[in-house]
């Protein structure tokens, strides 16, 4: 019962991860379920869906399809579709049922490349992750199989420097002035950003990252991301958000970064304040984490993070805490004084406590957006 939720609802699931990071490439994302992770993506999870179009389909998986294995209707489905609507890429995200049942994704996804000749990839995905991992395995995808050599014979300007965002999207950020702030805050020291993954870019523009000299994390969703970009054509990393009070911070760490090849530098884990925590900030360990660093630098008022999320450990620092569950996270605000969370957290939260409303798409959906 420990891993029960009865007061706060999960967060977004690996599926609708998928769906949101590729929704603005020109690619066709499909979900193949019954229905029921579709409905939770559009009506919760995704705030563009009634603005921008997007291919995102639902295979419609009938019991009888599920048991007998009948995977050339679904193949079928996918080629009809693509070939009327002509997709730059296709990808097949999985749900619990095709997972229990065993369903061969890579080997689908080879079959409809070589079918119709569009570039095609799994994501496994069984609905039982979280965002972060959907999300940012689909992003990979997309490092290995788009991004280009970079022209090195460019007429570029020297003095230039030039960034690319990772991990951006509007489960983290919310609308896309979000993002816009964020590119905003990095060019006042003259940052010039190439690309954003993805959220205000298309897939022509995500495959010059390469040319890039140095690239920023500023979720947990743009790690994976980073790291195949360091593997395939060297560019150094940075983790971190540019908010208002750590963009300087993270511009300097850039800068170095680009320059001297150095380590993947976690900004908002340096020069933290060590006595005991006196603020407690609940979230996404990149975004939280900046802020709570940025809390410190700009009111001296110690900070920690409370993470409810998978594969964020390495993004933690000493006073934070990965928290699993509702029966942990609330057993580990009790000694919270002042939270900072998403206000679906506050059933749990001790009621002597000072709560301040941080709302986060991937927990509680469009309510507050």
């Amino acid at each position: 019962m420990r891993q029960s939720y009865r007061m706060i609802p999960v967060y977004t699931a690996d599926v609708s991860g998928v769906c949101s990071a590729l929704y603005e490439l020109g690619g066709m994302t499909v979900m193949h379920d019954p229905s029921g992770c579709n409905s939770t993506y559009n009506t919760h999870d995704e705030i563009r869906w009634y603005d921008q179009d997007s291919l995102i389909f639902i295979s419609g998986l009938t019991e009888i399809d599920a048991i007998m294995g009948n995977d050339r209707k679904f193949i079928d489905d996918i080629e009809y579709a693509a070939r009327e609507l002509h997709p730059k890429f296709i990808a097949l995200a999985g749900s619990p049922i095709p997972f229990m049942n065993g369903t061969d994704f890579p080997a689908i996804a080879r079959v409809i490349e070589t079918e119709t000749g569009i570039p095609a990839f799994s994501v496994p995905t069984n609905g039982m992750n979280d965002y972060v991992y959907g999300a940012g395995i689909a992003l990979e995808e997309i490092a290995k199989r788009f991004v280009r050599e970079p022209d090195r014979q460019e007429n570029r300007d020297p003095s230039s420097r030039t960034v690319n965002l990772l991990g951006v999207t509007p489960l983290d950020f919310g609308p896309q002035k979000n993002a816009e702030t964020l590119k905003e805050n990095l060019q006042k020291y003259g940052w010039q950003v190439m690309s954003v993954w993805a959220m205000g870019d298309d897939l022509k523009t995500l495959q010059r990252s390469a040319e890039a000299d140095v690239n920023l994390v500023v979720s947990a969703v743009g790690l994976r991301v980073a790291k195949i970009l360091w593997e395939k054509y060297k560019i150094p990393y940075v983790i971190g958000t540019p908010n208002d009070w750590l963009a300087e911070d993270i511009s300097n760490a850039l800068e170095r970064a680009a320059t001297r090849q150095a380590e993947p530098a976690v900004v908002y884990l340096q020069n933290r304040m060590q006595q005991e925590a006196d603020i407690t900030l609940v979230g996404e360990p990149v975004t939280m984490g900046s802020l709570a660093a940025g809390i410190e630098k700009r009111y001296g008022r110690a900070a920690r993070v409370l993470c409810p999320l998978k594969e964020c450990a390495d993004l933690l620092g000493e006073k934070d805490k990965m928290v699993l569950g509702e029966e942990a996270m609330e057993e580990a605000l009790k000694s919270a004084g002042i939270i900072v969370a998403d206000p679906l957290y506050r059933p749990i939260c001790p009621g002597d406590s000072i709560f301040y409303e941080l709302p986060h798409v991937a927990f509680s959906g469009r309510i507050y957006f």
